[in-house]
């Protein structure tokens, strides 16, 4: 009796007293964990999908719908026949340590972002900057050197986000923006953490905090979202237990499209890949769909270029690089080469590491023998993207609109076809929209074509949520984990 009574007045007492606060904090898991916290210094998308819109902004963003939004700027000018852009700041910007927020900031990370000792990964975004000048604290003017009606775009990027001199010094493990959450502390090999920037000049955010957790195992992965221990995991890499989750009320899957071609990356200096019969021959050993089944239980579109299917400019050229083995051995002939060895690094991703193992017997099948080196995501930045050393890799390539990489000679699959190149040169000073369309429809032909590397599929976005959260993006026009529309429903 005793017992009886006591838990009903605690029930009394609870609905007596004040309502339970709203849930405002979450956990979101991701696959890699970035190198640094500076998206101006450092290729890995792992960066941008923890600072983007975030902690840091740029002139102008892109929107979940990929359309380029305004950020920092409230507005821009086009002059001089898209030759010129004038960007009119907002008034009353801080950065995170108190700082102010002016044109001589955005001066300063144009100029750092287009210098010759430059460390940006994207330096191809500010190369056609003529003169960056700040008219006054809140209009800035960037002089280009030929019209490019793409800049706004251009500056929506994670590589053109605006830092200030005062805090550079330590971005890469204490990044200082303007955005509507600050960096609050970054355990390594564990999580990230921000924090409600409470002194946001813009719309504020409903959550209060946020932590990104880093599990790259997809068995781990599962156990986390179902033990509760992440709320969400906008990439999720188990794509085998989505049925399983999605059947669980608990959580909502959320299928989308992504920005990534995921590619057989092919060092095209190396001996036998310098050869493009043996870089064909490669291409038509791949059964694309049985890696989208075997290493993505499905999920992937099928692609024959560095292009996203989803792009009203993507050309299907599938079919210039169909599985056909018979022809695989037949190229290998032709080229002279028989008995060929070739190194494999897989990066941690799950289309690299299973796809992988896919792709190395299919290469088999026609001769290929591979030897694979599994690399966590510093030794491929360091060894495979910075240093060249390697012959195949498989990576998926998650920045927008990113063709033009094929320009650049000293990239990591190292290309640089002179004629790739004036295409880019061309389209960079093209403003019609028909006219650059024709021009991206060439670029893809060409690379495909010269068989630069061996095309697999479009990387689906799966992720898994609680059923409770929304704003989270569904598709990924660019690489980010954006929070800023993020909240909890009752």
């Amino acid at each position: 009796m005793f017992h009886r009574l006591t838990t009903t007045a605690a029930l009394l007492a609870l609905a007596a007293g004040p309502a339970l606060a709203a849930q405002d904090t979450i956990t979101l898991g991701m696959v890699l964990e970035p190198p640094n916290l500076d998206p101006t210094a450092g290729a890995a998308a792992a960066i941008d999908e923890v600072v983007y819109a975030n902690i840091f902004e740029g002139l102008t963003r892109i929107g979940p719908d990929g359309s380029v939004r305004p950020a920092l700027a409230a507005s821009w000018d086009v002059e001089d026949g898209a030759k010129a852009y004038v960007f009119h700041l907002h008034e009353g910007v801080t950065f995170h340590d108190g700082t102010t927020f002016d044109a001589e900031d955005v001066k300063f990370s144009l100029d750092r972002a287009r210098a010759e000792d430059s460390a940006n990964a994207q330096k191809a975004l500010f190369a056609g900057i003529e003169t960056v000048e700040a008219v006054d604290p809140l209009t800035v003017k960037v002089t280009l050197k030929a019209p490019d009606g793409n800049f706004p775009f251009n500056m929506a990027w994670g590589d053109a986000v605006i830092v200030a001199p005062e805090s550079i010094a330590t971005e890469a493990t204490k990044p200082v923006g303007t955005g509507p959450f600050r960096f609050v502390e970054w355990v390594q090999g564990d999580h990230v953490t921000i924090e409600r920037n409470d002194a946001y000049w813009g719309e504020p955010v409903a959550l209060s905090r946020a932590t990104f957790r880093f599990i790259s195992d997809a068995t781990a992965a599962f156990a986390a979202m179902m033990a509760g221990d992440v709320d969400a995991f906008p990439n999720y890499p188990a794509p085998e237990t989505l049925a399983q989750l999605a059947a669980d009320p608990r959580f909502k899957v959320i299928v989308g499209t992504t920005e990534g071609e995921t590619i057989l990356a092919m060092n095209n200096k190396q001996p036998a890949l310098d050869n493009a019969k043996v870089r064909e021959a490669i291409a038509h050993a791949i059964n694309r769909q049985e890696i989208i089944d075997g290493a993505m239980f499905g999920y992937g579109t099928p692609i024959g270029t560095h292009f996203a299917p989803h792009n009203p400019d993507y050309v299907d050229l599938t079919a210039l690089s169909a599985y056909d083995p018979a022809k695989s051995k037949a190229l290998l002939a032709e080229a002279g080469v028989s008995d060929l060895k070739l190194r494999l690094a897989l990066p941690p991703p799950t289309y690299a590491r299973r796809g992988g193992e896919i792709i190395a017997a299919q290469l088999a099948a026609v001769g290929i023998q591979t030897e694979i080196t599994n690399v966590e995501w510093a030794q491929w930045l360091e060894q495979v993207f910075k240093g060249r050393d390697f012959d195949l890799t498989i990576v998926s390539h998650t920045e927008p609109a990113d063709i033009n990489i094929y320009a650049r000679p000293d990239y990591y699959f190292q290309y640089g076809k002179p004629e790739f190149v004036a295409l880019m040169d061309k389209l960079s000073v093209t403003t019609g929209t028909t006219e650059r369309s024709a021009i991206l429809k060439s670029a893809q032909e060409m690379i495909a074509g010269d068989y630069v590397n061996a095309y697999l599929f479009q990387l689906a976005k799966t992720g898994v949520a609680n059923a409770r959260i929304e704003g989270l993006w569904e598709n990924s026009p660019t690489q980010a984990n954006d929070l800023t529309a993020v909240h909890w429903v009752e």
